[in-house]
């Protein structure tokens, strides 16, 4: 996949960015420097690999150091919401953003 100096204005725009012509340039050589480096990545033959849970196990053995799961800090909803401008049924109620 390569991108255009069309896709990196139509992304910046998205994102309500204002880029410079040297920023563009930057932004869009990155990109698809990325996308060159993802698509090395897909054509290596993983299969018959199994996926690792870290990646430090294909060096050695590694224990994880997990904690018991229990709670520690009391329930303060209710504390915590007396400051919030609106709330319904125990949530916050916030102004809809996505136009």
């Amino acid at each position: 996949m390569s991108l255009t100096s069309s896709d990196i204005a139509r992304i910046a725009n998205l994102a309500r960015l204002e880029l410079e012509p040297a920023q563009s340039e930057r932004m869009l050589t990155q990109l698809n420097d990325f996308f060159a480096l993802v698509e090395i990545m897909r054509a290596v033959d993983t299969a018959g690999i199994a996926p690792l849970a870290h990646p430090a196990a294909a060096l050695a053995e590694v224990a994880l150091r997990l904690r018991e799961d229990r709670v520690s800090e009391p329930n303060q909803r209710e504390a915590n919401q007396r400051n919030a401008p609106a709330v319904e049924r125990g949530l916050f109620l916030v102004p809809k953003v996505i136009e």
